[in-house]
Order: structure tokens, then C-alpha cells, then sequence
């Protein structure tokens, strides 16, 4: 009954507090050219709901449909690590075409791949299957790079300003929130009724509405599409080693979001400590995975709104380094009140602020700070060592449970627990913590660079 007190809580506070900003950017709107900044943002974030919507859709329902195939808990790991090291390797290259070929056709070409990979679940062979396990990753790079760029370039190329900007990144911030939630209901309904390949289906449908919509509503944009695809690469290792804002923001993104991914492996065994614990000597109450998981939802979507109060005072510059490190502070509460739900949830629900504050804000100082001509090539480089801190993790979650259990790694899209091995005494929040704070310290020699 707690964890559903909670998501109740949490709602009337997102409620109340979205309310209020909104009032607040509706004084100030009014007397600003509110009509075509409003188009261009639901231009952007009808598509952006899409391209998000389809890859959530996705998500709970990868380890079930293997396990159908008959698939053996090997193999599975295997498909899953090949998906994250095909992000890491092809879709640095291939999410970087977007600033030769343009940003416009790359996430038309998102599309695509992820539809194939959407079709590849229709087969039980295990190649098959691992081909589309290799386009889902690529497809993910595009996803969390050419996105952006596209917008980016497209509000400064119309004029718009900067708080808008910020205004629409928060806006993203709380549609992906809302879409992962929808996402999941919508991909629970159709494996209910048709099985556990319909949630492809209706991924890949979703998909191709998305190409459809970014055909007759999108322009085309370039960063340097004179330049030999090497050349862009060697510009964008250049600024990376020339600028060190640059290298800070691609550290802070590898780090911080390494440590958010951790942090989706090893949330359901910390909040399922054993029977009895010292603060307890009932038995633990029964985890309802999906409150809590609406919970961090609405818990993002709260830290989006805080971004756009923050940002009326300061800049993001300024209040990240408070941000990341009460994220560092928030993941050792499992770690010093192991076994007890509520602290621990509370200190993941900060946390969950803390990312909701942390996407647009990310994205806001990279608007800023990395070079148009390479944006995408830049934000790909930077996915490098993300990836690889995923599959290290992965790995060592599989050895830690050894061959006799199986996995459920679609909690990777923090929906279904039902296959979680019970190894609640071995999480990695200590890991977690450090990278953590290796991430505050990051956004703060950014802030020494900057003010």
C-alpha cells in the first residue's frame, strides 16, 4: 500500500507543479511570437513521441518472446550484449552519417532499421534474430543523436531563443515520460491479446507513421556536408581534445547515463531485500513493479518542470553540479539502509528528479558548447563509452547469477520483474555511487571552465 500512497503523492505534486510553471510561461509568453515557436515545437515532439513511443514499445517484451523461441539463457545474453556493442561500434559510425548526409534522412534511416529490426521477431533462428538485435542498436544511436541535432540546428536557423529552447527540451523531457508509460500499457494489451511478437507489430507501425510525418513535416539540415565523412570524424576528435567543455559534457553523458543504466539493472533487487531485515521483522511487502515504475516516471516528469523553474534563475552550468551530486547522494541509501523499501525508494525517487533535471539541462549546454558542423558525430563518439560501461555491467550481472538462473533483462526497460533472479544481497550500488560522483566532478570543472 505504500509504494501506491506514493505514485498517488507523486502525482498531485507533478500535477500541481506543471500547473504552475505552466502559468508561469503563459504570462510570459504573451507577449512574445508565441504561434510559430508553438507549431515548431509540435512539429518536433509529435515525431519525437513517435520515434521514442516505438523504442519503448519494445522494451518489456524482448526477453519473453526469446524465451519463447526457445531460445537458451546463453544465447539470450548473447543477443542482448550484440545489441549494445552494435550501438557502441556501427551506430558510432552510422549515427554520425547524419551530419554529412543530413540529420533529416538519419532519423528517416532510424526508422527503417529499427522496422527491420521490428520484422526480425517474427523468426525463431538465432541469426535472425541477432541481426536485428545489431539493427536495434544502430538504430539507437540515431535515436538519442540526430533527434537532437535536427532540432538544434533547425531553432537557431529560425531564430527563436534560447529559452525556448529550454522550454522544449523540457517539454521532450516529460513527453518521453508520458509516452514510456503508454508505451507499456499499449505493448502489455497487445501481448495479452495476440502474443509476444504484437508489441513489434506495433512498434513497426508506429515507426512508419513516424517516417511519414518527418517526410511531410521536416526540413533537411547539414553539419559539414562539404567535408569527407573521415574529415568529420577528425574534426570532431579535435574539438573534443581542443575544447575541454566539450570533453566534460561527454563525460558527464557517458558517466552519469552509464550509472542511470545501472541504476535500471539493479533497482528491483534493491527494493526486494530479504525477509526480514533489521528494521523489520514482518515479512517485506510485495514490490508492484509497475507503481514504482510509473512512479520514476512521474518523478522525471517533476524534474523536467524544476528544469524550467531553475532555469529562470540560473544556468544550467550553475545548478547541475548540486543536481549530480544529490544523484550521488540519493543511490547510497540501498547501500546504508539496506533492506529498507521505503528510504530506499524515496532515494531512487530523487534520483529520478534528478535525471528528469538532468536530460534537458544535458541537452541545453551541448546546444551550446559542441560545434554544429560534427554535432552528431560528437554526441555518437561520447555513446562509445556509455555502451561500453552497459555491457561490462551486463556481463558481470551475469556471472554474479551464474548458470542456473535465468534473467530478465527487459527490466532494462523498467517494466517486467517477473523474470528477475532474486540476488537482492549483490547490487552494484556502490559502482553506481562512484560513477555518480565521477559525473559530479565532471560538471564541476565544467562549471570552472565556463563561468
Amino acid at each position: 500500500m505504500f509504494f501506491i500512497n506514493v505514485f498517488y503523492v507523486l502525482c498531485a505534486i507533478c500535477f500541481a507543479l506543471y500547473y504552475f510553471v505552466r502559468k508561469q510561461n503563459g504570462n510570459v509568453a504573451s507577449t512574445t511570437k508565441d504561434s510559430s515557436i508553438s507549431n515548431f515545437q509540435k512539429t518536433y515532439l509529435v515525431v519525437y513521441a513517435l520515434a521514442i513511443g516505438a523504442d519503448w514499445l519494445q522494451g518489456p517484451h524482448v526477453y519473453a518472446l526469446y524465451e519463447s523461441y526457445g531460445m537458451t539463457t546463453h544465447q539470450i545474453k548473447i543477443l542482448f550484449v550484440a545489441g549494445f556493442g552494435s550501438s557502441m561500434v556501427f551506430g558510432t559510425v552510422v549515427g554520425s552519417f547524419a551530419d554529412k548526409y543530413g540529420r533529416r534522412n538519419n532519423c528517416i534511416i532510424y526508422g527503417v532499421l529499427y522496422g527491420m529490426a521490428c520484422v526480425t521477431k517474427h523468426f525463431g533462428n538465432f541469426w535472425v534474430l541477432m541481426l536485428g538485435r545489431l539493427l536495434g542498436g544502430v538504430a539507437t544511436s540515431i535515436l538519442y543523436s540526430a533527434f537532437e541535432s535536427w532540432v538544434v540546428y533547425e531553432h537557431s536557423a529560425r531564430g527563436y531563443d534560447s529559452d525556448s529552447l529550454n522550454t522544449l527540451f523540457s517539454q521532450a523531457t516529460l513527453t518521453n515520460s508520458l509516452v514510456a508509460v503508454g508505451a507499456g500499457l499499449a505493448a502489455q494489451l497487445a501481448a495479452d491479446c495476440f502474443g509476444f511478437v504484437a508489441p513489434f507489430d506495433t512498434s513497426l507501425l508506429v515507426l512508419i507513421i513516424m517516417v511519414i510525418v518527418i517526410g511531410c513535416t521536416w526540413t533537411e539540415n547539414h553539419g559539414d556536408c562539404s567535408a569527407p565523412l573521415t574529415q568529420t570524424f577528425t574534426s570532431a576528435i579535435n574539438a573534443i581534445k581542443t575544447d575541454p567543455k566539450i570533453l566534460c559534457l561527454g563525460l558527464i553523458q557517458s558517466l552519469f547515463e552509464g550509472a542511470m543504466y545501472t541504476f535500471v539493472l539493479e533497482w528491483t533487487p534493491a527494493l526486494t531485500p530479504p525477509d526480514k531485515t533489521e528494521f523489520s521483522s514482518e515479512l517485506r511487502e510485495a514490490i508492484p513493479h509497475g507503481h514504482i515504475f510509473a512512479g520514476f516516471m512521474v518523478a522525471i516528469m517533476i524534474g523536467s518542470s524544476l528544469f524550467k523553474l531553475l532555469c529562470a534563475h540560473k544556468r544550467p552550468e550553475w545548478f547541475m553540479r548540486i543536481v549530480l551530486f544529490v544523484s550521488a547522494m540519493a543511490l547510497l541509501a540501498p547501500v546504508v539502509f539496506h533492506g529498507n523499501q521505503q528510504v530506499i525508494l524515496s532515494g531512487f525517487l530523487v534520483f529520478e528528479v534528478c535525471v528528469g533535471i538532468f536530460w534537458p539541462s544535458l541537452s541545453t549546454m551541448r546546444s551550446n558548447y559542441v560545434p554544429e558542423e560534427a554535432r552528431s558525430t560528437i554526441m555518437n563518439i561520447f555513446r562509445i563509452p556509455l555502451n561500453l560501461i552497459v555491457v561490462i555491467m551486463l556481463l558481470q550481472v551475469y556471472l554474479k547469477v551464474g548458470r542456473g538462473k535465468g534473467l530478465s533483462l527487459p527490466s532494462l526497460s523498467m517494466y517486467d520483474a517477473t523474470y528477475w533472479p532474486e540476488y537482492s544481497n549483490d547490487c552494484n550500488f556502490p559502482m553506481l555511487c562512484s560513477i555518480s560522483l565521477i559525473s559530479y566532478w565532471s560538471a564541476a570543472s565544467v562549471i570552472q571552465i565556463v563561468t
